[in-house]
């Protein structure tokens, strides 16, 4: 089979899922993020989407730009002034400094098909205006897309408690991988 044949299977695959274009409904769709310290302590919580477009019509040119609205960042494991301070911590400049940078984008680049409607994928992620290369799995359904993506803060700037930047933390470490799980709810 010649390469231009399996690149034919796949757009044609990809078009039968109804993923050639997609443009998402942004209230159901969602990102729930995971932050670890080194005790195996977690914290978790979500973001919302600002903007969601992905297309594959030319799998040799895929294109796809997901906007993160970094004001929405949310802690869901704490409740009252736990939760506020958390909350206000991460959108502070020991973290992601909301204020001055309150967008996170991610641009498509690369797209591989693996086997039952799962792709990899390699983009470039923004955060704090530093942009990234990352890989990062996606499975389609027919109804929405769901995957997920672990980048290093370090990378991003994002100092607090990090190994990265500082020793004898101890406890305090703060581990640099943020995993996200998104989830995109086709329109």
């Amino acid at each position: 089979m010649t390469t231009k044949s399996i690149l034919s299977l796949v757009l044609i695959t990809a078009s039968t899922l109804g993923f050639s274009q997609s443009k998402f409904d942004l209230e159901k769709s969602a990102i729930k993020w995971t932050g670890k310290k080194i005790t195996n302590n977690s914290h978790t919580g979500s973001l919302k989407f600002k903007s969601a477009y992905l297309s594959l019509e030319d799998v040799q040119n895929p294109s796809g730009i997901f906007e993160v609205n970094m004001s929405s960042l949310s802690n869901e494991d704490q409740t009252g002034e736990w939760k506020q301070k958390l909350e206000g911590h991460l959108k502070s400049e020991d973290f992601f400094s909301v204020e001055k940078y309150p967008d996170a984008t991610l641009v498509l680049k690369e797209i591989k098909s693996k086997k039952d409607n799962s792709y990899s994928l390699r983009g470039e992620l923004t955060i704090k205006d530093i942009t990234h290369s990352v890989d990062f799995n996606l499975v389609v359904y027919k109804d929405k897309i769901e995957g997920e993506l672990t980048f290093d803060r370090s990378e991003y700037n994002v100092k607090y408690a990090s190994g990265s930047f500082f020793e004898n933390l101890g406890d305090n470490l703060i581990l640099d991988e943020v995993t996200l799980k998104i989830k995109l709810q086709k329109l």
